[in-house]
């Protein structure tokens, strides 16, 4: 009897030995959950928290717990956040944020704390310059700004375009400069550059002067919320010219918002759900229908879902899985990982080198056209 107690305090003993060896790790994340851009943030940590959930601990037995911050779209408070997560949470990364200018505040306060930071969706060629903890598992405006360049010019024969860019946001002025570069060297011809203001809502003018020079398409670098105002009073004048944008209006609202208006409209997108690209794409439907009722996985989804997956990849790459600095080396040897919304390499520079799709709006649904490779 004294044998099987002693045997059973012992057994008792290691167990708690080994619990206590193991450690909850916090990593942030940093969202637009309210506010007019929500659309991308809510859809994002849908990702990000089902991938937690499927994968909510590392290989040595530590737990992930996510630390998630609303920044309602606004800079200041993304700002905000990012230093509250670092120094009260104590985060070892941070996910986040979805647009350009948002990220950009975020980035500069981890960056001088040597926190990682990984942005879903945020493409601004400049992000990641002359910051070493900056990476993302998005493309980048340039490359996007090219596809939608190269298809418009070699596979959909279009010659003049109009280009209207926000003013306000970084992502719109750097996906226009990449854009017109591609398209020009293309030999096309950007007729005109009308510039507008985030939450601007009176686009008459711009749409009659649109209309007035007659491109063969236009152009619209923007995100969803300005981009269905165009579409809809272009619409009411009757122009009826192609429209194209980059992945910020990939999303449901940008088509809820639209209605009929956006009938026909092309844009880039990292993913679509009809042609998953990997396993874990197929496993991660599947897991998301699943627990969603939802058919339909969207690419931001898949985007926040591969931040995380990438963030857990590069902490089990490293002894000391709290270790920022070393999590953030790991997450720059990424090479082919096999995410849900593809493969991806992020280089020494922390961007990403993977695929584009493009897609087409028809009957109310977004509907995949080709994809573009590197």
């Amino acid at each position: 009897m004294r044998q099987f107690i002693a045997l059973a305090t012992i057994t008792s003993l290691v167990a708690t030995l080994a619990l206590a060896k193991e450690k909850e790790i916090n990593v942030g994340v940093i969202m637009p959950m309210s506010g007019p851009l929500a659309g991308y943030g809510q859809v994002a940590y849908e990702g990000v928290e089902l991938a937690n959930s499927l994968q909510p601990k590392l290989k040595n037995g530590d737990s992930i717990k996510l630390v998630l911050v609303d920044t309602k779209g606004d800079k200041v408070e993304s700002a905000n956040a990012a230093t509250r997560l670092i120094t009260s949470d104590k985060v070892v990364g941070i996910i986040g944020e979805m647009i350009s200018t948002n990220t950009a505040q975020i980035i500069a306060i981890a960056d001088k704390k040597q926190i990682p930071v990984i942005a879903p969706a945020a493409t601004n060629d400049k992000l990641t310059e002359n910051r070493a903890f900056a990476n993302r598992v998005c493309f980048s405006d340039s490359f996007q700004g090219t596809v939608v360049a190269n298809y418009a010019a070699k596979d959909l024969g279009l010659k003049t375009a109009v280009i209207v860019t926000d003013q306000a946001q970084v992502y719109s002025l750097g996906l226009s400069k990449a854009f017109t570069q591609a398209f020009v060297k293309n030999g096309g011809k950007v007729l005109k550059e009308i510039r507008i203001s985030s939450g601007d809502k009176d686009f008459k003018a711009v749409v009659s002067q649109v209309k007035a020079l007659n491109a063969d398409f236009v152009f619209l670098p923007l995100y969803h919320t300005e981009a269905s105002m165009i579409k809809r009073q272009a619409k009411q004048i009757d122009l009826n010219k192609p429209f194209i944008s980059g992945d910020g209006v990939a999303n449901q609202t940008f088509i809820d918002l639209g209605g009929d208006a956006v009938e026909g409209y092309m844009f880039t997108d990292a993913f679509d759900h009809s042609a998953p690209p990997t396993q874990k794409s197929k496993d991660f439907i599947a897991a998301y229908e699943k627990k969603t009722g939802k058919k339909e996985l969207n690419s931001f989804t898949a985007l926040g879902a591969d931040a995380y997956n990438v963030m857990v990849d590069a902490m089990n790459r490293c002894a000391n899985a709290e270790d920022s600095v070393c999590i953030n080396t790991e997450i720059r040897k990424t090479s082919q990982y096999e995410g849900v919304s593809g493969f991806i390499s992020i280089d020494d520079k922390g961007n990403a080198t993977r695929s584009a799709i493009i897609k087409e709006i028809k009957d109310g649904k977004a509907v995949y056209k080709s994809t573009v490779n590197p």
